[in-house]
């Protein structure tokens, strides 16, 4: 049987455990140890499954005197440093690695790669020895060496890649892979190949022809431009074929016997394992003792340098070249090597903009010192036109080289501005908020890769960078807590140096653009297309306007609000311990359990795993049987609480300092019907009907002497949509005959006059107008109207009656979801409901509820957002004066002056009316004044 002797490529090794998909680790000392813990689990693995005969491990010195820098002093020129932690978890590796016993090989002036060809020559092609060779690595580089004695080996999956399996996977023998490599070049290595040829043409080509030298002769067969771009390489071939070709013959001493398993000490492990927290790592030490323990010849010492050897010096091989290869795989299976470039200087950025404006599309990212970017410093900005290559340009840092920013704006400005270049981003609205305070007002938004992710996998969990490079890579983003901390001790970007600054920030680009790659297929010539181009896409910069713009705040006014509320809350407090005639903790729901159930004795309505239930629900149901005040009191002082610490207390915190206004943050991935959500703060959860609600609104104000708050609100949008879909004759009568809606109906339903309908039965049609949408029953009607569920039951009945066509688009709309798996809204956005499938009754009704609900209230978001473009339009081409301030679900709040107000406003109610073609009426309710509260 052949003995095995399995060469570890150190190089490739290290870095693949750097940058392992798993989690940041850190010993008790502070020492990082994530690369180091991959790595050794690996190493033990390998020894444990494979059971070799024989291990060494093979480094880069790393100087920059190896003979293919003589031969061409670009080679390898375009890489950038390696990251600190890399150096040190790189010599921690390499020490447990000698104290293990394992060889470790290095040679100045050549490259780890040569080494191992040279070793895989003497045994695995010319020796006597009965000896299978495993090169453990997937370098493409590699693939000349295999025989079949030599085989690459994958240890990540366990698979060994020999010439058989080459072949069947790329075409091509491993004789001719210098051929190929030749034709290729090798962009990582910065190695130039024939322009235009890659590796499926390379193949082809030297299948046909045998060698580079031959198709070069033969280039005359060849198309005119490849032919072309072939013989302007034949100066270079040569060199080419030099620097591809590893060496065989290095001159260094080695031993197999050095290299024998039977030399390896685990227990010297030990200890270094304690000292790095590794303690499962630790157990299956054990293991492999135990296997070992009577085949064990001698203990082990370390490597012996004379005995050829050498230790590789501390900080060899890390230097100046490299900053983080993300841990992908290229399709040749070769590790996917990153170069990310510093950009901090003029004659940098003077190349680098040449660059960048010979591109017709490039994602870029920025950094700032905060969350607002309104409110935040521009620290830097990166971009990527290619996976895997991306560029940092640092304006501010507390370390190293940074360049203007008027010097950045200057020369990128005109690029930025350019709407003929595509620009891509995760979460891109953002990026344009933040250069639009510097200057720039960025054009041609071609991709953002956040909201396409959202339309296309609304239901995903996260569309954030690290959830999506998880999901489409196995990769794991640097975390922004590895650069500034958290918590208290929390530091901003721009404390941090230029090199670790590049690192995160060229990441975030390099996978925006991988992400577009992979995304932009998906959304291309698919259903979606028409909403991600012409809907969701153009918003972006209508919600970056808006945000810009901002709205003023009277914080005086919510200074003495926020008094009055506190004494009332006070009132409150003292009038339920009245009622329970005693104090208590009102907001423990233990306690308020015990006086309301066990003193009061009042009914105990919902109980759940922690006791008796005190939610919202709970005490407006038991409000509504009882005459006892408690609840009622309670639900007042909750809600007088939470408005008070979410507005009262918050609202001034979030006032810019530079603008003196609060510049909230609309998402268009915050729910799944396609509605915007808002934050920082909510505005969209402001009560409208409550007197405290109105009080809170009246704080925002025209932050203009002679300008006015403009609001705009679709009335009843969504149930004139449900008569659009449904097209019950009698339901459209209603809006095109511009009848009261609730009205209608309850004259309709109760066979009766207009005139002679009650305010009771008009709420008892507006409950069920708007319940139809939410899929609401009898049982739900019964108790928003406070009346017997049969008395609700058949008002729902005689309703469906007089609308048949409502029941049938319910029925239809149902069926429908149900067929293909989701619902569809008026401009084809997609929700997934699994809901349907389920074999759960409640599960099931959920979604029917959800059926209805996404088309209704997804539509009524499809036309608003088609409105706001439409009117951004407007205000961009010169025919509005009206700022975009706000948007709550169905209204849009101005900010116009006072003399062009009217103005204004009718061709705002005109854009909004006409956003969509419908079967009825759209009608949009204006209302102006100084305060949100007096234009409603």
């Amino acid at each position: 049987m052949s003995k095995t002797f399995y060469i570890l490529d150190g190089h490739y090794q290290i870095y693949r455990a750097f940058y392992a998909p798993f989690r940041e680790l850190t010993s008790s000392s502070g020492e990082p140890t994530r690369a180091t813990f991959v790595f050794c689990r690996m190493l033990l693995s390998l020894l444990r499954e494979r059971r070799p005969d024989y291990i060494a491990m093979v480094l880069d010195v790393g100087d920059e005197t190896t003979f293919r820098r003589d031969l061409d002093e670009n080679y390898k020129a375009n890489r950038d440093p390696a990251p600190e932690a890399l150096h040190v978890q790189a010599d921690r590796i390499t020490s447990i690695v000698q104290q293990l016993g394992i060889p470790t090989y290095a040679m100045p002036g050549y490259e780890a790669d040569d080494l191992m060809a040279t070793m895989a020559e003497r045994y695995g092609r010319l020796a006597d020895d009965d000896v299978q060779v495993f090169l453990v690595s997937r370098d493409k580089d590699l693939e000349q060496l295999i025989t079949d004695r030599v085989s690459l080996y994958d240890v990540a999956k366990g698979e060994a890649l020999d010439a058989k399996r080459l072949f069947e996977k790329k075409g091509f023998t491993p004789e001719q892979a210098v051929e190929i490599q030749t034709l290729t070049g090798d962009s990582t290595d910065n190695i130039p190949g024939v322009h235009g040829i890659g590796p499926k043409t390379a193949v082809k080509l030297i299948n046909e022809y045998g060698s580079a030298q031959a198709v070069l002769d033969n280039a005359a067969k060849l198309t005119p431009k490849m032919a072309e771009n072939v013989r302007s390489f034949a100066d270079q071939l040569p060199l080419t074929r030099q620097l591809v070709t590893l060496k065989r013959d290095v001159p260094f001493e080695f031993s197999l016997a050095d290299c024998s398993t039977d030399r390896l000490n685990y227990e010297a492990l030990r200890p270094i394992f304690k000292e790095l927290d590794f303690g499962r790592l630790a157990e299956r030490l054990s293991d492999l003792i135990d296997v070992d323990a009577n085949d064990k010849v001698e203990p082990a010492t370390d490597a012996d340098p004379a005995k050829g050897a050498p230790s590789f010096a501390e900080g060899q091989g890390w230097g100046k070249d490299t900053i983080r290869p993300p841990p992908l795989l290229r399709k040749d299976g070769a590790p996917a090597q990153s170069t990310y470039r510093l950009v901090d200087t003029t004659e940098k950025l003077r190349a680098f903009v040449a660059e960048l404006g010979k591109q017709s599309t490039f994602a870029f990212d920025t950094e700032t010192t905060g969350l607002n970017p309104v409110a935040a410093l521009l620290v830097g900005l990166s971009f990527c036109w290619k996976a895997g290559e991306a560029y940092y340009l640092p304006v501010r840092a507390s370390v190293g080289e940074v360049l203007s920013v008027e010097t950045v704006v200057e020369q990128l400005g005109p690029i930025f501005e350019n709407a003929a270049i595509g620009k891509v981003g995760q979460n891109i609205k953002y990026d344009v908020l933040v250069m639009r305070q510097v200057g720039i007002r960025v054009a041609g938004l071609a991709f953002d890769t956040m909201i396409a992710s959202f339309v296309l996998e609304p239901l995903g969990r996260s569309h954030s960078m690290n959830a999506l490079a998880r999901y489409h890579f196995d990769h794991e983003m640097i975390p922004i807590a590895d650069l500034i901390g958290k918590g208290k001790d929390q530091i901003t970007m721009d404390q941090i140096d230029t090199v670790r600054t590049c690192e995160y920030a060229a990441e975030d680009a390099d996978f925006t653009w991988r992400l577009y790659e992979v995304l932009a297929p998906k959304i291309a010539g698919s259903d979606l297309e028409p909403l991600f181009v012409e809907t969701e896409m153009p918003l972006v910069n209508v919600l970056a306007e808006m945000e810009h713009n901002g709205i003023a705040l009277d914080t005086k006014l919510l200074a003495e609000l926020g008094e009055s509320m506190e004494e009332r809350m006070v009132e409150l407090s003292a009038e339920v311990h009245a009622a329970a005639g005693h104090s208590f903790n009102i907001a423990s729901t233990k306690q308020l359990a015990e006086v309301l159930f066990d003193e009061q004795g009042l009914e105990v309505v919902r109980k759940t795993k922690t006791g008796r239930s005190t939610d919202a629900d709970t005490l407006q149901t038991i409000a509504s049987r009882s005459d006892n005040p408690i609840p009622g009191l309670v639900l007042s002082l909750r809600e007088l609480t939470k408005l008070k610490s979410t507005y009262i207390d918050t609202l001034p915190k979030m006032v810019c300092k530079r603008t003196g206004r609060v510049h909230a943050s609309f998402d268009q991935t915050g729910a799944v019907t396609g509605r915007l959500s808002s934050r920082d703060p909510n505005l969209q959860n402001i009560p409208v009907r409550t007197e405290t609600g109105r009080k809170i609104r009246r704080a925002f104000l025209a932050g203009e002497p002679e300008s006015v708050l403009l609001a705009a609100d679709y009335s009843q949008v969504e149930l004139r949509l449900l008569a659009h879909f449904c097209k019950d004759e009698a339901l459209l009568a209603v809006f095109h005959d511009g009848r009261d809606i609730h009205r209608a109906v309850a004259a309709e339903v109760n066979g009766i006059s207009l005139e002679d309908v009650s305010a009771e039965q008009r709420s008892a049609a507006k409950a069920v107008n708007f319940g139809i949408i939410y899929g609401q029953t009898a049982f739900g009607l019964a108790r928003a109207l406070g009346v017997p569920v049969a008395t609700a039951k058949a008002f729902i009945d005689a309703y469906f009656e007089r609308y048949p066509g409502i029941r049938a688009f319910i029925d239809q709309s149902v069926d429908r979801a149900r067929q293909l798996g989701y619902a569809q809204t008026i401009l084809g956005r997609r929700r997934p409901i699994p809901e349907l499938q389920s074999r759960n009754r409640q599960q099931i009704a959920l979604g029917q509820r959800l059926a209805i609900n996404t088309v209704v209230q997804g539509s009524a978001a499809d036309l608003i957002k088609r409105a706001m473009i439409a009117i951004h339009g407007a205000f961009q081409a010169g025919k509005l004066h009206a700022k975009m301030l706000i948007q709550v679900h169905d209204e849009l709040v101005f900010e116009v002056p006072r003399d062009r107000v009217e103005s204004d406003a009718a061709l705002i109610r005109t854009k909004m009316e006409t956003a969509l073609e419908l079967d009825v009426p759209v009608v949009v309710d204006l209302a102006w004044g100084r305060t949100w509260a007096d234009a409603k």
